[in-house]
């Protein structure tokens, strides 16, 4: 059995994969419904995965000419079905967007409960 830190690892694996392939589906199944999106002064709940489909969909000229990203994982904290984990996204060599999210265990591995942008 893969240990907390092995699994969310690789559940970044997947997710950093489905980005690079612009594959908003994938990335709507990484999210779990409901989830939630917490932004400095705004709340976004998710109640629906087709809300997360059509926000990547309208968000991919953001990342035009990314091909590769390079993701620095700390896992924060963890209770039973659930991992915080603080993630650096670099590309084109620098760090470009930083979160935390909350992972829950879903049917198929962990799932995004929680997304906060971080400084």
């Amino acid at each position: 059995m893969a240990d907390t830190s092995d699994k969310t690892y690789e559940f970044f694996e997947r997710y950093a994969g489905a980005l690079l392939a612009r594959d908003e589906k994938a990335i709507a199944g990484m999210y779990a419904v409901p989830s939630l999106i917490l932004f400095p002064g705004r709340s976004i709940p998710v109640s629906d995965a087709h809300q997360t489909e059509e926000f990547f969909a309208a968000s991919w000229s953001q990342y035009d000419g990314v091909d590769a990203v390079d993701k620095q994982i700390a896992v924060m904290g963890e209770a039973p079905g659930s991992v915080w984990a603080d993630v650096t996204w670099s590309y084109n060599g620098k760090p470009r967007e930083r979160f935390c999210y909350q992972l829950i265990e879903g049917t198929d591995g962990y799932q995004i409960a929680v997304l906060t942008p971080m400084a």
